[in-house]
């Protein structure tokens, strides 16, 4: 008996008119940040802990594009100063993609320095650090590292531990 009620009232016209709303309402639609160009937000990030190469450096900076997740692995040393990243910075990204809208980056010396910020704030851009031991706040440059570490690990062990 208890089916043939339920299957009257879910089949009922005035039953599912009169019925009360036991649900929340779903809310107002939030509008979605509309990306202009591919290279205007971007997220960076550095793997350290690599063997030195014969050129001394012994660590990469992964640069990716949010929009398009394309990537710049740059080969550097972790002693570089903020400036130096800086000039390499324009040689590298910013000569091929132009200046960016925001960077999501961690917080390491190099981003947290006045020099950087000072430098991003001339260029007009955005600068937001991760949070401190949440490195999920910039999941897409912890991914793109994954991938380049497992890369690595393959190239290595056929190019005999060179890296760069």
């Amino acid at each position: 008996m208890w089916r043939d009620i339920t299957d009257y009232v879910s089949n009922c016209l005035s039953c599912q008119q009169v019925k009360a709303e036991h649900l929340r309402s779903g809310g107002e639609l939030q509008r979605l940040p509309i990306r202009e160009g591919k290279w205007e937000r971007i997220s960076m990030d550095f793997v350290v802990g690599l063997p030195r190469t014969s050129r001394g450096l012994d660590s990469i900076w992964v640069i990716v594009a949010k929009l398009t997740k394309s990537a710049h692995f740059i080969s550097v040393h972790t002693s570089y100063s903020a400036e130096r990243l800086a000039c390499i910075y324009i040689q590298e990204v910013v000569r091929l993609h132009g200046v960016h809208v925001s960077i999501i980056s961690y917080r390491g010396p190099q981003f947290t320095f006045i020099f950087w910020k000072t430098f991003q704030d001339e260029l007009g851009t955005r600068v937001d650090l991760s949070t401190v031991f949440h490195p999920h706040t910039d999941g897409q440059s912890e991914r793109t590292i994954q991938v380049l570490e497992d890369m690595l690990r393959a190239c290595v062990m056929d190019l005999g531990g060179q890296w760069d």
